[in-house]
């Protein structure tokens, strides 16, 4: 059975690759192309980033399949400390790594012969949008992002809390510290799903836990590599962290935020969209939650997604 929750199309070559980042932690990643793609030529390439917690087999898998048929080399990964790629302790969350794994992926595909470098851009699912973003922000190699469904991890670590309770989450945190300490530095993991998919959601679970257990725990988007959350430490760096301080520096570069009309997130996207330079575009997809735009081809917008890289990268 394969590890992709969706197939890959008879017109698509899709090769496994790996490859470091500047800390050099090799990085797990799939490279696809269209099967009748003329390299000879410098064509278009973009990395698409996984949501928050998942992995390239998943939501990426998806959009790397489609938009390689038309006519994009697309680089999927799996982020450091998580699926296939390098780092220990496992399952850590780091903004800085994760921001960086973008700007590995520009590397690689760079050195690629049959890659335009001037012609790369990314895309960030949910959490990976924030860390598309931050990426942008830095390194000017990278001509356009996208974000679908996308958070932004720094705000959602202190999202709703009053000042007692932040205080409250770092003297948790900092107790947990201790406790790693004396555990040789092996940092408390609890995993969110379970190992095998369940047959149905479990009943009583409020939003947005029962979203993420209509992907993540059934075999609609299950994978036994993405069982959810991090590290209980990897918090610190995130209430630590504001990802996106220099959104408005991205300009001229275009951003395209893409979200549902009914996604519990819709609300990290439209704030980012107020805070970011010219060129930018909001587009609403009707009849979409959060994790519509993870695996849904009836949702999720190629054809506007394939118009706007298409512009941008000519």
């Amino acid at each position: 059975m394969s590890e992709y929750i969706h197939a890959l199309s008879e017109n698509v070559e899709r090769t496994h690759v790996r490859y470091p980042n500047r800390y050099g932690l090799m990085l797990a990643g799939d490279l696809y192309t269209a099967k009748d793609m003329d390299k000879t030529k410098p064509q278009m390439a973009l990395i698409v980033g996984a949501p928050y917690g998942g992995v390239k087999e998943q939501g990426p898998c998806v959009y790397a399949n489609e938009l390689a048929q038309r006519g994009f080399v697309v680089l999927t990964f799996d982020p450091c400390y998580m699926g296939e790629s390098g780092g220990e302790p496992r399952h850590v969350s780091s903004p800085e790594m994760f921001t960086e794994n973008f700007s590995a992926g520009v590397d690689f595909l760079g050195l690629q012969p049959f890659v335009d470098r001037g012609k790369i851009a990314v895309l960030g699912i949910c959490g990976s949008g924030g860390f598309a973003l931050a990426a942008t922000q830095v390194d000017t190699r990278i001509r356009a992002v996208i974000t679908t469904s996308m958070y932004d991890m720094s705000v959602a670590a202190r999202l709703g809390q009053s000042q007692e309770q932040i205080l409250a989450a770092k003297q948790a945190l900092a107790a947990q510290r201790w406790k790693d300490a004396e555990n040789g530095y092996m940092p408390e993991y609890i995993p969110f799903f379970p190992e095998t998919p369940m047959e149905k959601v479990p009943e009583g679970l409020e939003e947005p836990t029962a979203e993420w257990f209509r992907f993540y725990a059934v075999k609609r988007g299950h994978h036994v590599r993405a069982r959810g959350g991090f590290t209980t430490t990897s918090n610190i760096p995130l209430i630590n962290f504001d990802l996106l301080s220099y959104l408005d520096e991205i300009s001229p570069r275009p951003i395209l935020f893409v979200v549902g009309d009914r996604a519990h997130s819709r609300f990290f996207s439209e704030e980012a969209y107020a805070k970011a330079q010219e060129p930018k575009e909001l587009y609403v997809v009707e009849d979409a939650e959060h994790i519509d735009l993870y695996d849904r081809t009836d949702r999720i917008p190629f054809d506007k997604i394939e118009a706007f890289l298409k512009s941008t990268l000519k």
